[in-house]
Protein backbone atom coordinates (compact mmCIF):
# COMPACT_ATOMS: atom_id res chain seq x y z
CA UNK A 1 0.00 0.00 0.00
CA UNK A 2 2.86 2.56 1.23
CA UNK A 3 4.53 1.45 -2.43
CA UNK A 4 1.46 2.45 -3.98
CA UNK A 5 0.80 5.78 -2.70
CA UNK A 6 4.36 6.43 -3.25
CA UNK A 7 4.03 5.50 -6.77
CA UNK A 8 1.26 7.96 -7.43
CA UNK A 9 2.72 11.06 -5.69
CA UNK A 10 6.00 10.80 -6.80
CA UNK A 11 5.77 12.39 -9.77
CA UNK A 12 4.33 14.96 -8.04
CA UNK A 13 7.34 15.66 -5.64
CA UNK A 14 9.40 15.59 -9.00
CA UNK A 15 7.14 18.17 -10.06
CA UNK A 16 7.58 20.55 -6.42
CA UNK A 17 10.88 19.91 -6.11
CA UNK A 18 11.65 21.16 -9.94
CA UNK A 19 9.58 23.95 -9.42
CA UNK A 20 11.32 25.46 -6.09
CA UNK A 21 14.52 24.45 -8.23
CA UNK A 22 13.48 26.71 -11.24
CA UNK A 23 14.77 29.84 -12.57
CA UNK A 24 12.73 32.78 -12.42
CA UNK A 25 12.24 33.33 -16.39
CA UNK A 26 12.31 37.48 -16.41
CA UNK A 27 11.67 39.57 -18.91
CA UNK A 28 13.32 43.69 -18.92
CA UNK A 29 12.89 46.34 -21.49
CA UNK A 30 16.15 47.75 -21.05
CA UNK A 31 19.90 46.83 -20.20
CA UNK A 32 19.82 48.70 -17.27
CA UNK A 33 16.88 47.07 -15.19
CA UNK A 34 18.51 43.36 -16.52
CA UNK A 35 21.85 44.16 -14.49
CA UNK A 36 19.48 45.40 -11.21
CA UNK A 37 17.68 41.88 -11.46
CA UNK A 38 20.48 39.72 -12.05
CA UNK A 39 22.81 41.03 -9.49
CA UNK A 40 19.72 40.71 -7.44
CA UNK A 41 18.62 37.57 -8.45
CA UNK A 42 21.96 35.68 -9.28
CA UNK A 43 21.73 32.35 -9.81
CA UNK A 44 18.23 32.00 -9.53
CA UNK A 45 17.25 34.09 -11.99
CA UNK A 46 17.17 33.87 -16.09
CA UNK A 47 16.87 37.71 -17.21
CA UNK A 48 16.80 38.90 -20.48
CA UNK A 49 16.32 42.37 -21.69
CA UNK A 50 14.34 43.05 -25.17
CA UNK A 51 16.43 46.43 -25.65
CA UNK A 52 20.07 46.03 -26.34
CA UNK A 53 22.76 48.57 -26.71
CA UNK A 54 22.42 51.39 -28.74
CA UNK A 55 18.56 51.32 -28.33
CA UNK A 56 16.35 54.23 -27.64
CA UNK A 57 13.53 53.31 -25.46
CA UNK A 58 11.50 56.20 -25.87
CA UNK A 59 10.83 55.34 -29.90
CA UNK A 60 11.25 51.50 -29.46
CA UNK A 61 8.54 49.08 -30.59
CA UNK A 62 8.06 45.98 -29.54
CA UNK A 63 8.30 43.34 -32.23
CA UNK A 64 6.42 39.91 -32.71
CA UNK A 65 9.56 38.15 -30.88
CA UNK A 66 9.75 40.38 -27.90
CA UNK A 67 5.68 39.83 -27.25
CA UNK A 68 6.72 35.73 -27.09
CA UNK A 69 8.97 36.37 -24.53
CA UNK A 70 6.54 38.71 -23.04
CA UNK A 71 3.90 36.36 -22.72
CA UNK A 72 6.61 33.21 -21.64
CA UNK A 73 8.04 35.23 -18.84
CA UNK A 74 7.20 34.39 -15.22
CA UNK A 75 7.73 38.13 -14.10
CA UNK A 76 8.14 41.23 -16.49
CA UNK A 77 9.92 44.40 -15.01
CA UNK A 78 9.82 47.98 -16.85
CA UNK A 79 11.09 51.56 -16.13
CA UNK A 80 8.05 53.26 -15.70
CA UNK A 81 7.24 56.87 -16.17
CA UNK A 82 6.95 56.92 -19.96
CA UNK A 83 10.18 55.53 -20.39
CA UNK A 84 9.50 53.13 -22.63
CA UNK A 85 6.68 55.42 -24.41
CA UNK A 86 3.77 53.66 -26.21
CA UNK A 87 4.99 50.22 -24.60
CA UNK A 88 3.17 51.33 -21.33
CA UNK A 89 -0.05 50.96 -22.45
CA UNK A 90 0.68 46.69 -23.22
CA UNK A 91 2.05 46.31 -19.70
CA UNK A 92 -1.12 47.72 -17.97
CA UNK A 93 -2.88 45.47 -19.80
CA UNK A 94 -0.88 42.76 -19.78
CA UNK A 95 -0.25 43.39 -15.87
CA UNK A 96 -4.54 42.09 -15.44
CA UNK A 97 -3.25 38.57 -16.45
CA UNK A 98 0.42 38.31 -14.62
CA UNK A 99 3.08 39.75 -12.50
CA UNK A 100 4.04 42.84 -14.44
CA UNK A 101 5.99 45.60 -12.36
CA UNK A 102 7.39 49.47 -12.75
CA UNK A 103 10.49 49.24 -10.92
CA UNK A 104 10.19 52.98 -10.30
CA UNK A 105 6.13 52.44 -8.55
CA UNK A 106 7.83 53.22 -4.93
CA UNK A 107 9.70 55.61 -5.33
CA UNK A 108 9.17 58.44 -3.15
CA UNK A 109 7.27 61.25 -5.17
CA UNK A 110 9.10 64.22 -3.80
CA UNK A 111 12.74 62.36 -5.43
CA UNK A 112 11.17 62.69 -8.86
CA UNK A 113 12.24 65.19 -11.43
CA UNK A 114 9.17 66.42 -13.86
CA UNK A 115 9.32 68.41 -16.99
CA UNK A 116 6.19 70.30 -17.82
CA UNK A 117 3.69 68.02 -16.92
CA UNK A 118 5.79 64.75 -17.79
CA UNK A 119 7.62 62.76 -15.09
CA UNK A 120 11.35 62.20 -15.36
CA UNK A 121 12.01 58.67 -16.35
CA UNK A 122 15.67 58.70 -16.37
CA UNK A 123 15.84 57.56 -12.80
CA UNK A 124 19.21 55.76 -12.86
CA UNK A 125 21.24 58.74 -13.00
CA UNK A 126 21.13 58.81 -9.56
CA UNK A 127 22.72 56.16 -8.05
CA UNK A 128 20.95 56.24 -4.80
CA UNK A 129 17.80 56.30 -6.31
CA UNK A 130 18.19 53.20 -8.71
CA UNK A 131 19.05 51.44 -5.30
CA UNK A 132 15.68 52.31 -4.19
CA UNK A 133 14.75 50.98 -7.41
CA UNK A 134 16.55 47.67 -6.37
CA UNK A 135 14.71 47.47 -3.03
CA UNK A 136 11.89 47.47 -5.25
CA UNK A 137 13.22 44.37 -7.58
CA UNK A 138 14.01 42.71 -4.33
CA UNK A 139 10.61 42.70 -2.68
CA UNK A 140 8.72 41.39 -6.09
CA UNK A 141 11.53 38.79 -6.22
CA UNK A 142 11.33 37.72 -2.46
CA UNK A 143 7.34 37.53 -3.27
CA UNK A 144 7.35 35.07 -6.14
CA UNK A 145 9.92 33.08 -5.02
CA UNK A 146 9.90 33.16 -1.11
CA UNK A 147 12.25 29.86 -1.10
CA UNK A 148 15.08 32.17 -2.61
CA UNK A 149 14.74 35.05 -0.34
CA UNK A 150 17.26 34.90 1.88
CA UNK A 151 19.99 34.09 -1.35
CA UNK A 152 17.87 37.25 -2.88
CA UNK A 153 18.73 39.98 0.41
CA UNK A 154 22.52 38.53 0.27
CA UNK A 155 22.85 39.28 -3.23
CA UNK A 156 21.05 42.51 -2.92
CA UNK A 157 23.05 43.60 0.71
CA UNK A 158 26.28 43.06 -1.67
CA UNK A 159 25.52 44.66 -4.52
CA UNK A 160 23.86 47.75 -2.57
CA UNK A 161 27.05 48.19 -1.27
CA UNK A 162 28.67 48.83 -4.34
CA UNK A 163 26.01 51.47 -5.42
CA UNK A 164 26.75 52.98 -2.28
CA UNK A 165 30.82 52.94 -2.84
CA UNK A 166 29.82 54.34 -6.42
CA UNK A 167 27.70 57.42 -5.26
CA UNK A 168 30.08 58.46 -3.28
CA UNK A 169 32.88 57.91 -5.87
CA UNK A 170 30.71 59.89 -8.49
CA UNK A 171 30.46 62.67 -5.44
CA UNK A 172 34.53 62.94 -4.98
CA UNK A 173 34.98 62.90 -8.89
CA UNK A 174 32.80 65.61 -9.55
CA UNK A 175 33.85 67.30 -6.76
CA UNK A 176 37.43 67.89 -8.45
CA UNK A 177 35.35 70.37 -11.55
CA UNK A 178 34.90 73.48 -10.51
CA UNK A 179 31.50 74.71 -9.90
CA UNK A 180 31.21 77.46 -12.72
CA UNK A 181 32.51 74.44 -15.22
CA UNK A 182 30.23 72.06 -14.19
CA UNK A 183 27.61 72.47 -17.21
CA UNK A 184 26.55 69.29 -19.42
CA UNK A 185 24.63 69.78 -22.86
CA UNK A 186 23.44 67.08 -24.27
CA UNK A 187 21.00 66.20 -27.38
CA UNK A 188 17.96 65.31 -24.84
CA UNK A 189 17.46 66.14 -20.97
CA UNK A 190 18.81 62.70 -19.48
CA UNK A 191 20.92 63.56 -17.02
CA UNK A 192 18.65 65.73 -14.41
CA UNK A 193 18.95 63.40 -12.08
CA UNK A 194 22.12 63.35 -12.34
CA UNK A 195 22.56 67.17 -11.90
CA UNK A 196 20.37 67.09 -8.98
CA UNK A 197 22.51 64.26 -7.21
CA UNK A 198 25.86 65.52 -7.57
CA UNK A 199 25.47 69.34 -8.35
CA UNK A 200 25.57 69.87 -12.10
CA UNK A 201 23.94 72.07 -14.44
CA UNK A 202 22.37 69.97 -17.00
CA UNK A 203 20.70 71.38 -20.27
CA UNK A 204 19.44 68.86 -23.35
CA UNK A 205 17.85 70.66 -26.80
CA UNK A 206 15.29 68.30 -26.56
CA UNK A 207 13.20 67.67 -23.44
CA UNK A 208 12.87 64.17 -20.99
CA UNK A 209 12.52 62.45 -23.77
CA UNK A 210 13.35 62.09 -27.98
CA UNK A 211 10.61 61.82 -29.27
CA UNK A 212 10.21 65.73 -28.30
CA UNK A 213 11.19 68.17 -31.16
CA UNK A 214 13.17 71.20 -30.19
CA UNK A 215 12.89 75.14 -32.27
CA UNK A 216 15.07 77.37 -33.01
CA UNK A 217 14.46 78.93 -29.40
CA UNK A 218 15.67 76.15 -28.09
CA UNK A 219 18.69 75.85 -30.09
CA UNK A 220 19.08 79.70 -29.50
CA UNK A 221 18.98 79.56 -25.64
CA UNK A 222 21.82 76.87 -25.16
CA UNK A 223 24.23 78.64 -27.86
CA UNK A 224 23.67 81.92 -25.50
CA UNK A 225 24.94 79.64 -21.94
CA UNK A 226 27.50 77.97 -24.17
CA UNK A 227 29.12 81.48 -24.91
CA UNK A 228 28.14 83.35 -21.89
CA UNK A 229 29.64 80.66 -19.72
CA UNK A 230 32.44 79.68 -21.64
CA UNK A 231 31.55 76.06 -21.76
CA UNK A 232 34.08 74.22 -24.34
CA UNK A 233 32.34 70.79 -24.70
CA UNK A 234 29.30 69.75 -25.20
CA UNK A 235 28.22 65.67 -25.62
CA UNK A 236 27.19 63.22 -27.05
CA UNK A 237 25.27 60.12 -26.38
CA UNK A 238 25.11 56.46 -27.89
CA UNK A 239 21.50 55.94 -28.31
CA UNK A 240 20.89 59.05 -29.48
CA UNK A 241 21.92 60.67 -33.64
CA UNK A 242 24.71 63.31 -32.98
CA UNK A 243 23.22 65.62 -35.41
CA UNK A 244 21.56 68.02 -33.07
CA UNK A 245 24.69 68.33 -31.24
CA UNK A 246 26.46 68.80 -34.02
CA UNK A 247 24.10 71.51 -35.21
CA UNK A 248 24.75 73.38 -32.21
CA UNK A 249 28.32 73.49 -32.27
CA UNK A 250 28.27 74.87 -35.93
CA UNK A 251 26.13 77.24 -34.82
CA UNK A 252 28.30 78.55 -32.02
CA UNK A 253 31.49 78.43 -33.64
CA UNK A 254 29.43 80.70 -36.24
CA UNK A 255 29.51 83.38 -33.72
CA UNK A 256 33.37 82.91 -33.14
CA UNK A 257 33.35 80.62 -30.12
CA UNK A 258 35.39 77.54 -29.90
CA UNK A 259 33.80 74.23 -28.98
CA UNK A 260 34.28 70.74 -28.77
CA UNK A 261 32.54 67.22 -28.32
CA UNK A 262 33.94 66.32 -24.67
CA UNK A 263 33.18 62.55 -25.41
CA UNK A 264 30.08 60.18 -25.71
CA UNK A 265 27.85 59.19 -22.87
CA UNK A 266 25.99 56.17 -22.07
CA UNK A 267 22.56 57.60 -21.71
CA UNK A 268 19.04 55.36 -21.80
CA UNK A 269 21.59 52.55 -22.87
CA UNK A 270 24.64 50.54 -21.88
CA UNK A 271 27.57 49.53 -23.38
CA UNK A 272 28.12 46.27 -25.49
CA UNK A 273 27.78 43.03 -23.58
CA UNK A 274 31.65 41.79 -22.24
CA UNK A 275 32.44 45.87 -22.19
CA UNK A 276 32.85 47.44 -18.43
CA UNK A 277 29.84 49.68 -19.64
CA UNK A 278 27.62 46.82 -20.75
CA UNK A 279 27.20 47.18 -16.69
CA UNK A 280 25.69 49.58 -15.00
CA UNK A 281 28.54 50.23 -12.62
CA UNK A 282 30.99 50.36 -15.67
CA UNK A 283 28.46 52.88 -17.06
CA UNK A 284 28.22 55.34 -14.65
CA UNK A 285 32.03 55.26 -13.90
CA UNK A 286 32.70 56.09 -17.79
CA UNK A 287 29.81 58.57 -17.64
CA UNK A 288 31.86 60.53 -14.52
CA UNK A 289 35.16 59.97 -15.90
CA UNK A 290 34.17 61.49 -19.45
CA UNK A 291 32.69 64.51 -17.78
CA UNK A 292 35.40 65.28 -15.80
CA UNK A 293 38.27 64.43 -18.50
CA UNK A 294 36.41 67.27 -20.88
CA UNK A 295 34.95 69.97 -18.34
CA UNK A 296 38.28 70.30 -15.89
CA UNK A 297 40.53 68.83 -18.52
CA UNK A 298 42.07 66.54 -16.03
CA UNK A 299 41.58 62.63 -17.00
CA UNK A 300 41.11 60.77 -13.94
Amino acid sequence: MHQLILFVIAPFLLSFSWSANAQLNIVTTTGMIADLTQNIGGDKVKVTALMSSGVDPHLYKATQGDLRKLLRADLIFYNGLHLEGKMQDVFEKMARKKPVYAISAELPPERLRHFDTHPDPHIWFDVQLWKQAGQYILKMLSQHQPDARKSFEHNAQRYFQQLDDLDQWVRQQMATIPQNQRILITAHDAFGYFGQAYSVKVMGLQGISTAAEFGLQDMKQLKDVIVNNGVKAVFVESSVSPRFIESLMKGVRAEGHELKIGGELYSDAMGLPGTPEGHYLGMVRHNVNTLVHALSGEAQ
